[in-house]
C-alpha cells in the first residue's frame, strides 16, 4: 500500500557510485593542448641579423606550433641556415612542382601510362629532409616519389623518361611512377607500406658495418595500419636501429580522411615504445630542423624515431582521382591560397631581405627553363624495341647470368651471350 501512495523518490531504488566523490577529487585539470600548425610561414627572423653573404649563417626562430612531441623532449626551436641555402630551397621547390606539373601533362596527353601519383602540394617534405640529411643517409619511400628521386640526385630527364617508358629512364623504362632508385634513394615502392620494413633493414646493415649513417623510412597515412609497419617499429627498437619512421600524413588514404581509418590519427605516436615527432610538414625549415635532429639522434646510437609531417596534397591520390569526391573545392583552394610551401617561403625570403622580387622571379625562371628542357629531352627519347634481349637483360648483372633463360617450351628459352661482367652506371645523372 506505502508504493500507491509514496512518492517514487521514496519507493525507487538508490544508486549511489561511491568512487563518485573520489574520480571527482582526481579528476585531472584540462590544458590548453599545442597544436602542430600547416603554416607554410611560420618561421621568424629579424633582417637586421641576415648578414649580406650568401654563405654566412644566421639563425631562425621556428614557430612554437612547429612540433608536437610524445615521450620526446622537442628539437631546438631555432635554426642556423643561409641565404644561399635559402634561395635553393625555394629553387628546388620550384622545380620538384614545375616537373609534376610536366608529368600531369603528358598522362593527360595519354603519353604515360599506368599508375601516376604526384606530390604537389608536399614539396617541403622531400626538399626540407635532403637539406637536413646527407648523401650518406638513405631514404626509402612509397609511391608518390618523384621528388624524392630528384632530391636524391636523379635528373629531371630521367625522371620523365622513367615515365614515358625510355631506356635511358631512372630505372630504364621498366620501373614507370612508382619505382624509381638513385644513390641513397631505394623506391618507389608501390605495395602499401611494404618499404617501412625495407628501410628497417637498410638501418640495420649501417648498424652492422658501424656507418653513422641515417635512414628515413617513409610512408602514407594510408600505409599506417598495416601490420608490417608495426612488425618494422618493434624490430627496430629491439635492435636499436638508427631510422626515422616518418609518415607524410596529407590527411587522405586515397579518398579516406584519415580520421574515418585510424583509431588513433595521431601517427607520431604510433610507435608506443619509441619516442615520437609531429612536424609541420608544409614549413620547409621546421622540416629541416626535423630531419637534423633525428639524423643526430639516431647518430648518437639513441634508437629510432616515429615521425609525422602533416601535409597536403593538391591533387588527387593519383591521376586517375579528381580528388574532389571525398573534400571540397574551397578546402583545397584554401591551402593553395594559405599554406603553400614555396608561396610560405617566399614570402619569409622577400621578408627578411635575402633576395629581391627579382631575384626570385629570374630563380623562378631557371626553375623552369630547366625542368622544360628536361622534359623536351626526354619526350624526344626513342621508345624501347620489343625484344626478348631488353625484356631480360635487368634480372641479372651483365657477365653474371646463367646460359639461359627458361621460357614456357625449349624454343622460348633465351640464351645470353659471353661477355665481361659490366656493372651498369646509374641513369639518374645526365
Amino acid at each position: 500500500m506505502l508504493s500507491k501512495f509514496a512518492p517514487r523518490a521514496f519507493t525507487a531504488p538508490v544508486r549511489y557510485n561511491a568512487g563518485a566523490p573520489l574520480r571527482a577529487a582526481f579528476r585531472p585539470v584540462m590544458v590548453a593542448r599545442r597544436t602542430v600548425t600547416t603554416d607554410a610561414a611560420s618561421s621568424h627572423a629579424d633582417k637586421e641579423d641576415v648578414p649580406d653573404s650568401d654563405d654566412a649563417p644566421f639563425q631562425v626562430k621556428l614557430s612554437d606550433e612547429a612540433f608536437e612531441t610524445y615521450e620526446l623532449d622537442p628539437p631546438a626551436y631555432t635554426l642556423d641556415t643561409t641565404k644561399g641555402e635559402l634561395k635553393k630551397m625555394y629553387y628546388d621547390m620550384v622545380a620538384v612542382r614545375r616537373m609534376e606539373m610536366a608529368a600531369d601533362r603528358l598522362y593527360k596527353e595519354k603519353k604515360v601510362r599506368g599508375f601516376c601519383h604526384l606530390c604537389t602540394g608536399q614539396e617541403a617534405v622531400a626538399v626540407g629532409i635532403e637539406h637536413g640529411i646527407e648523401k650518406t643517409d638513405h631514404i626509402i619511400t612509397a609511391y608518390r616519389c618523384h621528388g624524392f628521386a630528384m632530391m636524391r640526385g636523379g635528373s629531371v630527364r630521367s625522371i620523365i623518361g622513367e615515365l614515358l617508358g625510355r631506356r635511358e629512364g631512372i630505372a630504364h623504362g621498366k620501373g614507370g611512377s612508382m619505382h624509381m632508385f638513385s644513390t641513397g634513394f631505394y623506391g618507389g615502392n608501390g605495395i602499401v607500406g611494404a618499404q617501412v620494413p625495407v628501410g628497417a633493414g637498410i638501418g640495420f646493415a649501417d648498424q652492422y658495418l658501424g656507418k653513422s649513417s641515417v635512414t628515413l623510412s617513409l610512408y602514407g597515412d594510408g600505409a599506417s595500419n598495416q601490420g608490417q609497419v608495426f612488425e618494422a617499429f618493434n624490430m627496430a627498437k629491439l635492435w636499436n636501429l638508427p631510422v626515422i619512421f616518418a609518415c607524410e600524413n596529407n590527411k587522405y588514404g586515397m579518398g579516406t580522411a584519415s580520421a574515418r581509418s585510424s583509431a588513433l590519427p595521431e601517427y607520431y605516436k604510433r610507435g608506443q615504445f619509441i619516442p615520437g615527432l609531429k612536424i609541420n610538414g608544409m614549413d620547409v625549415l621546421a622540416v629541416k630542423a626535423a630531419a637534423e635532429f633525428g639524423k643526430q639522434w639516431c647518430a648518437a646510437g639513441k634508437g629510432p624515431l616515429v615521425y609525422e609531417f602533416v601535409t597536403y596534397r593538391y591533387g588527387g591520390h593519383s591521376m586517375s582521382d579528381p580528388g574532389t569526391t571525398y573534400r571540397t573545392r574551397e578546402e583545397i583552394q584554401r591551402m593553395r591560397s594559405t599554406n603553400d610551401p614555396i608561396a610560405g617561403l617566399k614570402l619569409k625570403i622577400l621578408e627578411w631581405e635575402v633576395a629581391s622580387e627579382e631575384e626570385l622571379k629570374a630563380i623562378d625562371r631557371k626553375a623552369r627553363e630547366h625542368v622544360d628542357e628536361e622534359v623536351a629531352a626526354a619526350e624526344a627519347m626513342e621508345a624501347p624495341h620489343a625484344t626478348q634481349e631488353v625484356l631480360y637483360e635487368d634480372i641479372y648483372v651483365k657477365g653474371s647470368e646463367p646460359e639461359f633463360l627458361r621460357g614456357r617450351t625449349p624454343e622460348e628459352n633465351f640464351y645470353y651471350p659471353e661477355r665481361p661482367v659490366q656493372v651498369p652506371k646509374s641513369p639518374a645523372q645526365t
